[in-house]
């Protein structure tokens, strides 16, 4: 049943009074605790979408014996949820493809007739998992997309010029001291090719890698895309995100992109947890009517947090602050 069916209303709280920043926090965060599930040690970086009038999400949930595997859910609100206590069964004809070390990072996109999950995927190392389900009951596992090694795999909403087009961070088999957004092209989701360099890392909070986080966002001006950028700071890595235009018909290249971050760990629950200083986009919610937008966001690779802005807050801010 297609998704654009169903009309609800996001996740939505109005900017605080005094407040300027053209992203701001849910007050109530973070809205999933890390022990949400009896068997979670963590539960963030994760992915969600409207569905059948609710929402439905795919949750990274890493257990407490420190396996990173993917968790089903469901919210009336897109707020409070109910999260499986055991992680998604895949179905795989390939018995090759069932010997995997960890899922983690999902993203989570409708497109043409189902719902489509990405996700790291380890199999001699991190790579792109792809797989789909129709009704979040039964998930089917399509292929890896890319030889290892690769994270942040996020797929457009749409074919683009006939072609199914994704990004990704070429990386290595470690805590990844490097990385730039490429993306890539496929006919039928099983082969990809035609890779593009898209944008790579700038001075100061990107300076150290870059990676796509939630789903575009289709607009009339182009793509909108929020990603994360990291500094190495004397205490390690620093975790923040922002935004950039890309073409509609060529997306990998860049209208517009910020200079400054749109949001930075600054919280306790973005900067005290496993891992601190993080604050990782991985779903947004788009209203089109309203132009609202709620981000869905990992903090400090422990729990999950929210955020709003609005569409056109955030076109402005990209137009007035760009550095391509």
């Amino acid at each position: 049943m297609s998704s654009q069916n169903f009309q609800q209303t996001i996740p939505w709280q109005e900017r605080p009074a005094g407040n300027s920043d053209v992203i701001w926090r849910y007050d109530a965060n973070p809205i999933i605790p890390r022990n949400l599930i009896p068997t979670s040690n963590s539960i963030f970086n994760s992915a969600v979408a409207p569905y059948n009038g609710t929402f439905a999400g795919i949750f990274r949930c890493d257990d407490k014996k420190r396996d990173l595997n993917l968790h089903r859910g469901f919210s009336l609100d897109g707020i409070d949820w109910k999260i499986d206590e055991t992680p998604i069964n895949w179905q795989i004809t390939d018995e090759d493809l069932n010997r995997f070390e960890y899922r983690y990072d999902p993203r989570l996109t409708w497109l043409e007739d189902r719902y489509y999950i990405t996700w790291c995927n380890g199999l001699h190392g991190p790579t792109i998992g792809m797989g789909y389900t129709y009704d979040f009951e039964s998930f089917h596992f399509i292929e890896n997309a890319f030889l290892p090694f690769n994270r942040n795999g996020v797929l457009f909403p749409r074919r683009i010029n006939g072609k199914y087009v994704m990004l990704s961070r070429p990386s290595d088999n470690g805590h990844t001291p490097f990385g730039n957004i490429y993306l890539s092209q496929s006919p039928d989701l099983i082969y990809w090719g035609e890779h593009r360099f898209v944008m790579g890392t700038k001075s100061g909070w990107q300076s150290t890698k870059i990676g796509a986080g939630p789903i575009p966002i289709e607009t009339s001006e182009g793509w909108l895309l929020f990603y994360h950028g990291v500094l190495t700071s004397c205490n390690g890595f620093v975790y923040s995100f922002g935004a950039a235009l890309l073409d509609l018909d060529q997306p990998w290249k860049v209208i517009y992109r910020s200079a400054p971050y749109l949001l930075s760990p600054q919280t306790l629950y973005e900067c005290v947890g496993d891992v601190p200083n993080v604050a990782f986009p991985c779903a947004a919610l788009y209203e089109q009517s309203s132009g609202r937008i709620a981000i869905y966001y990992g903090g400090a690779d422990t729990v999950t947090a929210l955020a709003f802005c609005k569409l056109d807050e955030v076109l402005s801010f990209l137009k007035n602050n760009s550095d391509v």
